[in-house]
């Protein structure tokens, strides 16, 4: 590794710190600008799902994001080097996004995993290179991260508003080409910042390297196949995550149990860690899902005569985290300071009580709503919560990995905390099912959103013509589902409105409290759990 110290003084920091902040802003524009368009394009496109189907599909889609990871960080270690890893990741990425403009169900399934595969090999990787550039102990190295993430986040809140506004405005598939061209900038950004790697990410073997980019290509040509599959049938990757789930913590459970005191009550720390991690992203990641169906159908979006698009409201949460960020970051260091830092468990109890609390926030909201919608506020009030939540529990538990998983098993460790990311994605998909819409009343309110938009009146005979189609085309031939549709459609389209709203705040008051007495139990069994930490803070 390169001496941190012959760097030039005036740069403050390696100069390849820049070229992989943009290459990774431009990769999360990629993957947050689809990411804010997905479940709409499920439910309100040219699929018509329903939002239960809708919403597995988005939290199958996002588990299997968090698992592939752990592969690309191998293949990158062992066989193609970061550099071909990340390039690779970044081209297979793009694909899928132009592969999602086909409106076809096979070109939505196969986009989708395009992107996991693509995300396996570039998310780990781009990260692992940031810390390359510095050498053991450089002193700037937590500085260059915090430039790194802010590209995260930049990337993901400038995505959410172009391809969320375009995607909404001119078309799904719009936003869809814009996210891969963000992508196709990404790779040329990196692919021309070689010289500023300074020799780092280069391939362990580069003479076998053609072969091994073959077989590696071979490899992805044979699992987009079975992530295809995966997505279809989203029971299989319950199956799949549950088999991980016995596995690993067999594993670390069969670890704890043969090592010292220490090292024991270190490892049973992280598995209480790990149930609290992955509810917390259980109900966090409504936002792609029923939060955002939610904000489509129950939040008064009108700022001064204007209408925010739908996906705007994923938009929140990157925002407040480039606000936030680098205040609770001092925070800790100021708390530290004055031996008053929350233990590990105690941030993650506060955590949880604030996403509770956000979710609180919107049921309160609904009294100042009229006509079966809230104030946007109330929305914006709860992401804000639940950015705070994430702050104080996001970055702290990747921190405690490392800190308390013995050296020999963090790696594999550290790929547990990824499974309970993507076990908490898979149960949010379950939430969700709760949280959505009957198809019936979803469809009246697509049908009144069509009206709207051809600017007909439903009681004209333009506008009953039209009615009438749509019922025949959203029954699909079901007449229960006709007579549903009819009897709805009958009725003002604030009274179906309202009957979406008490769904929602049915299931977000049961979030609320959920998360809340999570929170508090944590934080009452924090005293007990920091012995268990054994000095690490």
């Amino acid at each position: 590794m390169s001496d941190a110290s012959a760097l030039p003084i005036q740069k403050g920091h390696p100069p390849g710190l820049y070229m992989l902040f943009f290459a990774e802003m431009w990769e999360r524009f990629c993957f947050y600008g689809m990411r804010a368009l997905l479940v709409l394009y499920l439910t309100k496109g040219f699929l018509g799902m329903s939002d239960e189907v809708g919403g597995n599909v988005y939290a199958s889609y996002n588990a299997l994001v968090y698992l592939t990871p752990i592969i690309g960080g191998i293949i990158a270690d062992k066989v193609l080097g970061y550099r071909a890893a990340i390039i690779l990741g970044g081209i297979i990425m793009a694909l899928g996004e132009f592969t999602l403009v086909v409106e076809q169900e096979f070109a939505v399934y196969t986009g989708m995993a395009l992107i996991i595969c693509g995300n396996g090999l570039f998310k780990p990787n781009i990260s692992s290179m940031v810390g390359n550039l510095y050498a053991d102990g450089d002193p700037r190295r937590d500085a260059g991260f915090t430039i790194f993430y802010m590209g995260i986040n930049i990337g993901a809140l400038t995505s959410t508003l172009l391809c969320g506004w375009i995607g909404e405005t001119y078309g799904y598939t719009y936003g869809f080409g814009l996210a891969g061209i963000g992508m196709l900038v990404g790779i040329i950004t990196f692919g021309m910042g070689k010289a500023r790697l300074q020799g780092q990410g280069e391939p362990p073997k580069p003479e076998a390297q053609s072969k091994r980019l073959g077989l590696v290509v071979l490899g992805i040509s044979v699992l987009v196949p079975c992530l295809y599959l995966l997505l279809k049938n989203q029971e299989l990757v319950t199956y799949l995550l549950l088999a991980g789930l016995v596995i690993t913590m067999g594993t670390i459970l069969g670890v704890a149990f043969k090592s010292g005191k220490v090292e024991r009550e270190r490892l049973f720390l992280l598995v209480v860690l790990w149930v609290f991690h992955a509810l917390f992203w259980a109900f966090f990641e409504q936002a792609g899902t029923s939060l955002t169906l939610f904000t489509d159908r129950n939040v008064n979006c009108d700022i001064f005569g204007w209408t925010m698009p739908t996906s705007w409201g994923q938009f929140f949460n990157p925002a407040f985290i480039v606000i936030f960020g680098a205040v609770f970051s001092g925070l800790w260091i100021y708390l530290g300071r004055k031996d008053r830092d929350p233990s590990i468990p105690a941030k993650f109890g506060i955590a949880l009580v604030q996403l509770g609390a956000g979710y609180g926030l919107l049921v309160f909201g609904a009294s100042w709503g009229v006509g079966g919608v809230v104030p946007l506020i109330f929305l914006v009030m709860c992401y804000l919560l639940h950015t705070t939540g994430e702050l104080c529990l996001s970055p702290v538990g990747l921190s405690a990995v490392t800190k308390l998983a013995p050296k020999k098993i963090v790696g594999m460790v550290m790929g547990a905390w990824f499974l309970s990311i993507s076990a908490g994605h898979k149960i949010a998909g379950f939430v969700n099912a709760m949280a959505g819409s009957k198809p019936e009343l979803a469809n009246a309110l697509k049908v009144f959103d069509a009206l709207e938009d051809e600017k007909l009146d439903i009681s004209s005979p333009e506008g009953s013509t039209f009615v009438t189609e749509q019922i025949v085309k959203l029954s699909d031939g079901n007449p229960e589902m006709q007579s549903k549709l009819t009897t709805l459609l009958a009725s003002p389209a604030e009274e179906v409105t309202q009957q979406t709203l008490v769904t929602y705040l049915g299931v977000y008051n049961m979030l609320c409290w959920i998360a809340i007495g999570a929170g508090i139990l944590l934080m009452l069994a924090s005293p007990m759990l920091k012995k268990w930490q054994h000095g690490v803070k």
